[in-house]
């Protein structure tokens, strides 16, 4: 929402409005440079007085005309006062030359990513309490600030960005990440939450805690003229599909104040089947997965007690399992890796750092394409172990490990389904990049086909990992 001063009673009764039709989060532009605007935070500071439960958010605040430190007591205050209501929205400052007639100073690009990684680490060090921080930062520097106010909740830090070293510090460095449609189309998101993925991977960090919003706008209408352009209905369906393919967790609409139309209806028919649709997918997955996982853990249970009187009779059993359980380990780490550089070499060909062909030539070189069935095999000898069920063992001394055996069955089993359509997926990206060869402008294919390979491999890696890693260890099998 645009914090317009001529129309600040239209942008009160929508922030209160809001709050009283169950929306989650009200955010705020911010432009200080605009002498049209209110200024961000003394508004959002208004609106926290008069609204009950809804969060407040700076969408996203320009830190190059706010000292950071200040924006840490700033933040760390309001959210005190609306009992953990704020959420931080950041950016780096777009338009250039307004800020520097405010008084910024004058950065390149480059620079204006670095000071925002830096502003990050200050209002951070400064919402700890502790003892006075030092902070010699390239572009902010603290000596001896002392830290506090602490924030009533754990403050989110979210990044607006779209090109790749904003992305990158999004993925080193926020909680969440909130692009724009009108800068950001929905066909561009996997590929810049893959370098988002990317480098929290090489943080240390797991993609997984980085939250993604989207700042999107649309006309409601009877017939779909486009995307967020059409019935409810429709609606529904974009946004669901963006939940659960891209990871994204809040829609934030963009409306005009003084007219409510479109957010009532975004609250009453959009908003909650989203989350019902959206629900009922991942409801309906994990069940699916729990289907074939809950007989192995019941029967792995039940095999406990005569497991540890086998291990104590012999003991070189637990150092084979282990063995086993480290092995395999190893190779999900090693297709990780390979599966963050795979998602780096398509960034550079959309960049034009590299080529198709050589990122296909990469592709061919990977692990998980010259030798996955490595882990394959490994499968497959665990199912032969599983059927024979352990005919090289005294069958009367482990009849719960038969059970255990037979049950692990449908797990083994998706387990191989799963490896064929990996198998499958590595080929439609070989595929796109051979066209791309030829066309440059596939590009989105070969994105495409790169984000539907990564969802794939890291659930089943993940599910590999829940389902037999205990087995492997406790039935002592050497990968």
């Amino acid at each position: 929402m645009a914090p317009s001063a001529r129309d600040f009673e239209a942008v009160l009764a929508t922030a209160e409005l809001a709050d009283d039709i169950g929306l989650d989060l009200v955010g705020v532009q911010d432009h200080p440079y605009q002498p049209a605007f209110l200024d961000t935070w003394t508004l959002l500071s208004y609106v926290a007085a008069q609204t009950q439960r809804i969060r407040l958010f700076t969408d996203v605040l320009n830190i190059p005309l706010r000292p950071p430190a200040v924006v840490a007591r700033a933040a760390a205050s309001l959210d005190i006062l609306s009992a953990g209501r704020v959420e931080l929205g950041l950016g780096a400052g777009y338009f250039l030359e307004p800020m520097h007639a405010m008084g910024a100073q004058r950065r390149s690009r480059a620079e204006l990513v670095d000071a925002l990684e830096d502003a990050i680490a200050v209002i951070r060090r400064l919402w700890k309490p502790g003892p006075p921080v030092h902070h010699a930062g390239r572009h902010y520097s603290l000596e001896g600030a002392q830290p506090g106010p602490a924030p009533h909740h754990a403050i989110g830090i979210w990044v607006g960005a779209y090109k790749r070293r904003m992305l990158e510090l999004t993925g080193r460095a926020a909680d969440g990440w909130i692009p724009s449609l009108g800068y950001a189309a929905p066909r561009e998101l996997g590929r810049m939450n893959a370098v988002i993925d990317a480098a929290a991977e090489a943080a240390g960090r797991r993609p997984a805690e980085i939250r993604r919003g989207f700042n999107i706008s649309g006309q409601f209408s009877a017939e779909r003229t486009g995307f967020l352009k059409g019935p409810t209905s429709a609606w529904v369906d974009e946004l669901a599909e963006l939940a659960l393919r891209d990871g994204i967790s809040a829609f934030i609409l963009g409306v005009t104040p003084g007219d409510d139309s479109d957010m009532r209806t975004f609250a009453s028919d959009v908003a909650p089947r989203v989350r019902e649709v959206v629900t009922k997918h991942r409801k309906e997955a994990s069940a699916s997965a729990a289907t074939v996982t809950n007989g192995a853990h019941e029967a792995a249970s039940r095999a406990v007690r005569e497991t540890q009187r086998l291990v104590a009779e012999d003991p070189g059993r637990v150092a084979v399992g282990r063995a086993g359980q480290e092995t395999l380990i190893a190779i999900h780490q090693h297709l990780r890796q390979e599966l963050a550089r795979l998602r780096e070499v398509i960034v550079e060909v959309g960049q034009g750092r590299t080529t198709a062909a050589a990122a296909r030539s990469y592709l061919n070189d990977m692990t998980m394409r010259q030798n996955y069935w490595t882990l394959g095999a490994f499968c497959s000898a665990y199912c032969r172990v599983v059927s024979v069920h352990h005919a090289i063992e005294d069958q009367q001394l482990f009849p719960d490990l038969r059970a255990a055996d037979q049950s692990l069955g449908p797990i083994l089993e998706r387990l191989r389904s799963d490896h064929e359509g990996i198998a499958g997926l590595l080929g439609e990206i070989d595929a796109a990049l051979v066209a791309m060869v030829e066309d440059p402008a596939r590009l989105e294919d070969t994105q495409g086909a790169v984000a539907r390979l990564s969802d794939a491999l890291l659930a089943h890696l993940k599910l590999e990992e829940d389902s037999i890693l205990e087995a492997i260890g406790r039935l002592a099998i050497r990968v």
